[in-house]
């Protein structure tokens, strides 16, 4: 039964941990993940004080003969982050490290661990790029008819957005357990048939990093940020008819699965602490999703030290399916994060959409860049870098490195690295700078990424890049210009992304991920009423819909497709689910060439496309699918050495 699969899995992972706790006492707490035997700790703990629950009378029972430190000083009580009893079980709580040595000691003690480690955050015509008609397959209407629950764990969600509309969605399952949770400016009224839960975990968050900024984010499931409002609109949101950004990508926008309920799990705020994820987990897999998506990660650590692996087994185990982000650390090998075999681990990669540019310089070469500015184009205009266009730091365009004199009027070259792309184009604009061309490094290759710049500014690619400083360096008077193309279709795609995290997965040479690829870059999907395109204070500019990239964006497209492929196969596991995708990825482009890597200009290889890149059609009828379950997972454990 599922209670001993679940009891064989802990103790597995027990035999691969190893327990470090400091023998130098300490008073300063920190934060530990506490791994218990439920059993032990049940049985001692709430027959010893029926009338409090279990946690809280094990931590009164250290609190008791802790009260005082090794250097005399008085010690406070731990202090109890959350309980766990269904993604583990155990405690997330503050300690010194006296009170870790003391709680060791307690029969049904198994392993702790510091939480030293924050997690990161890692579509108008993407339906279409993936196969799905209105109508047709996955999308006719017999299939959209029933239930789904894609839970999101993320920054929050902006629920007036037209993307989280219920118009047509039937009455809420009778099965769903969640809820709507009052907070800052987020009422259970922000709530309706389409947006049927919304909860926010902020205790891990504001014991390590301290108070929430109340100012700049929302004490609720409400998201400031934009990221938790685009990835679960991506997945699920609701038909829009004329969707763009400032008219580039212009179209009807909908999630994968656009008829889905969606539960938000806000448990990421400036960053994303392990406790606060855990416990959006644990709560997500109570109260009865049927598909999660995390768009986050940590780097890749053995299994009984990587927290997303434990809590996503139990929700497999629990027959949910659990999409993950691969990562923006590419093109760098070995750089994937969530890497458990249960865990569907998502690539990004290009569409046959883009935002192109042309850039001229005045000896008449051009390149093709990529950019979400809107305006008009720039005329020759004198170009500057580094020395020429201020101090230290002006190669990178850091705040502060430009010199006015050297920049007005100018279009500055800003090499890419050192800050966030839109963050150049704000400290160009600060110092009276007309226009920007922002190269990319060696590694970035030629990754052409658009942002909604705050002045008339391009990426380039790599080797356009060396041509402009060559010519730089070549002439006294060098000048360039911009012209914007706004949106083209048809280009060479699927392309995979340079930025998009690569394998071989060091924890586990023989699983390769990620498992598959999905559209990441330049997706169009809803954005918060507060929140600038650019992501920029200084940018007064507000958007229904943004255009963002990043591993972030594919992730949420399989969970959609996973949301699709469960209606239409009711029983099918999540192993079941996985495998149907990645036995049916593709790895040809729409001309018929294996798929390129961006980075290398060559064929991508597995370790970055994985098995394919997904096909949600081909998936829904693979014609044969490997199941498996949790207690194989289990059998791979013990392989481990």
């Amino acid at each position: 039964d599922m209670e001993t699969v679940t009891r064989i899995f802990i103790a597995t992972l027990l035999l691969l941990a190893f327990v470090a706790i400091s023998s130098t006492a300490q008073a300063k707490k920190q934060t530990y993940i506490v791994h218990l035997d439920r059993t032990k700790i049940k049985t001692a703990y709430q027959s010893l004080d029926n009338s409090k629950p279990w946690y809280e009378a094990m931590l009164n029972s250290i609190a008791d003969v802790s009260s005082q430190e090794e250097d005399g000083s008085e010690a406070t009580p731990p202090q109890l982050l959350y309980a766990y009893e269904t993604v583990m079980f155990g405690i997330a709580t503050r300690l010194s490290s006296k009170q870790l040595e003391l709680l060791s000691k307690i029969d049904g003690f198994q392993y702790a661990t510091l939480d030293e480690e924050l997690i990161s955050l890692h579509t108008t015509h993407t339906p279409q790029f993936l196969g799905l008609e209105k109508g047709k397959g996955l999308w006719h209407a017999s299939n959209l008819k029933s239930d789904v629950i894609i839970g999101v764990v993320d920054t929050g969600i902006w629920p007036e957005h037209p993307s989280f509309q219920d118009r047509g969605l039937s009455a809420i399952p009778s099965r769903w357990k969640g809820a709507c949770v009052k907070g800052t400016k987020f009422s259970s009224s922000n709530c309706n048939r389409k947006l049927i839960g919304a909860k926010f975990f902020f205790n891990g968050y504001e014991a390590t990093v301290g108070r929430i900024n109340e100012t700049e984010d929302f004490k609720s499931a409400r998201d400031s940020n934009g990221h938790g409002t685009h990835t679960a609109s991506t997945a699920a949101g609701s038909l829009v008819e004329n969707a763009s950004l400032f008219g580039l990508a212009n179209g009807s926008a909908a999630g994968l699965r656009y008829t889905s309920r969606i539960a938000v799990y806000k448990a990421c705020w400036s960053i994303c602490s392990i406790p606060d994820v855990l416990a959006a987990m644990e709560q997500a897999i109570l109260d009865g999703v049927d598909v999660l998506s995390l768009s986050l990660g940590t780097a890749a650590r053995p299994y009984y030290r990587d927290y997303m692996a434990l809590a996503s087994f139990q929700a497999i185990a629990n027959g949910i399916f659990v999409s993950c982000s691969a990562g923006n650390y590419g093109p760098s090998k070995s750089t994937v994060s969530n890497t458990a075999p249960w865990i569907m681990t998502v690539g990004a990669s290009y569409l046959d959409r883009s935002f192109p540019t042309i850039v001229k310089l005045g000896n008449g070469q051009t390149f093709e860049g990529s950019s979400l500015y809107v305006g008009k184009g720039t005329k020759q205009l004198p170009l500057v870098y580094g020395k020429t266009a201020g101090g230290q730091g002006a190669e990178h365009c850091i705040a502060g490195s430009l010199n006015r004199d050297l920049v007005q009027g100018k279009m500055v070259v800003c090499q890419r690295g050192e800050n966030a792309r839109t963050e150049n184009g704000e400290v160009v604009k600060m110092a009276g700078g007309a226009g920007m061309l922002l190269i990319n490094t060696e590694n970035d290759g030629e990754e052409l990424l658009a942002d909604s710049h705050v002045l008339p500014a391009s990426s380039l690619g790599d080797s356009a890049g060396k041509a402009i400083k060559k010519y730089m360096n070549s002439t006294k008077s060098p000048t360039a210009s911009i012209v914007f193309k706004g949106t083209t279709y048809g280009n060479r795609a699927p392309t995979l992304a340079a930025f998009s995290s690569r394998g071989p997965n060091l924890v586990g040479l023989d699983v390769i991920k990620p498992d598959v690829t999905a559209p990441g870059v330049d997706i169009l999907a809803a954005w918060p009423a507060i929140t600038s395109p650019s992501e920029l204070k200084s940018d007064k500019r507000r958007v229904l819909f943004n255009i963002i990239s990043g591993t972030s964006m594919s992730c949420p497209h399989v969970s959609g497709i996973a949301a699709l492929l469960k209606s239409k196969h009711k029983d099918w596991s999540p192993a079941a689910i996985k495998s149907a995708l990645m036995t049916t990825a593709y790895v040809a482009d729409n001309k018929g060439t294996p798929i390129l890597d961006v980075a290398s200009g060559s064929s991508a290889t597995p370790f970055g496309l994985g098995s394919g890149h997904a096909d949600p059609e081909r998936a829904s009828d693979p014609g044969l699918i490997y199941d498996i379950s949790p207690k194989d997972y289990i059998y791979y454990l013990c392989s481990l050495k």
